[in-house]
């Protein structure tokens, strides 16, 4: 029997050695990141010449000569609030391929800022121009990437929404990483993989943060009038996959038992043209 610290172990350091072992096999699908961190930032709400043209065109400005360029950084991602409980939320996510980058990428963006604006008190005026659109308060988590991803079949040309749901693992006793990871991947191939309004799904484990029980699952759809569809779809996908036998009741109790039950849901607008 596992203790809670121990079965969390175990899901985090199997998952992190699994993943990559999965994904590498398939030559055409995209390399996994081992941490993902999210940086909660807020709209700085007192700033009295704000213009959301402006931030952006400063924002891109960055990413183009940035981020884009800063080969730490396997991917990046930046949403803005659509239905949350707070208005301000800004999300800045980054990809990485292993700890040691997380280390190295700040360096590396202070060195390609120092290439794009060469001259310290114009580089200076463009770093505060820009930071001056958000308050000071912000938090930071890190997360470990799961196998069962739904990749984006090309790069977006259009914002999306990107549908968050946070749950909340329970450490069942009797629960182990075996019997988890199988419940969720038949769940996986049978409901996200084959719902066609789900653009991409990304599920993620905490790793490094506040909270150690979170489950995080990111699912990106084309408008917010496709979640609906994307929900109705998914009811019809697991009706079919799992009808109403004794293994699929047994089943479902089983994967019921490794969460509280309590989840949270968010909306975010995906920034097409602010991605890596």
């Amino acid at each position: 029997m596992k203790t809670i610290n121990q079965f969390f172990t175990a899901i985090v350091l199997a998952l992190l050695l699994f993943t990559p072992t999965i994904i590498s096999a398939q030559d055409d699908a995209p390399k996994p990141a081992q941490f993902i961190t999210v940086t909660t930032n807020h709209w700085n709400m007192d700033k009295e010449d704000f213009k959301m043209s402006e931030w952006k065109a400063a924002q891109k400005e960055y990413h183009e000569k940035v981020t884009m360029k800063n080969e730490y950084i396997m991917a990046s991602s930046m949403y803005m609030h659509n239905m949350t409980a707070d208005n301000s939320e800004f999300l800045a996510v980054q990809a990485f391929a292993n700890w040691e980058d997380i280390n190295k990428f700040a360096k590396r963006s202070s060195e390609l800022e120092k290439e794009a604006w060469p001259d310290e008190a114009e580089r200076k005026a463009f770093l505060n121009n820009l930071n001056s659109y958000f308050s000071n308060e912000h938090s930071d988590e890190i997360y470990a990437p799961l196998s069962g991803m739904k990749f984006m079949p090309e790069k977006p040309t259009k914002d999306m929404i990107c549908y968050i749901r946070r749950s909340h693992f329970a450490f069942p006793e009797n629960g182990s990483n075996e019997e988890f990871d199988k419940l969720r991947m038949k769940g996986n191939a049978a409901i996200i993989q084959k719902n066609e309004h789900i653009k991409a799904y990304y599920p993620n484990v905490h790793a490094w943060g506040s909270d150690k029980t979170e489950y995080v699952e990111a699912f990106f759809i084309d408008s917010v009038a496709d979640l609906d569809k994307m929900f109705d779809r998914s009811d019809e996908l697991m009706a079919e996959a799992f009808p109403d036998t004794e293994e699929s009741r047994a089943e479902g109790k089983a994967w019921r038992s490794y969460f509280t039950g309590v989840h949270g849901d968010y909306l975010y607008t995906f920034i097409h043209d602010l991605s890596k």
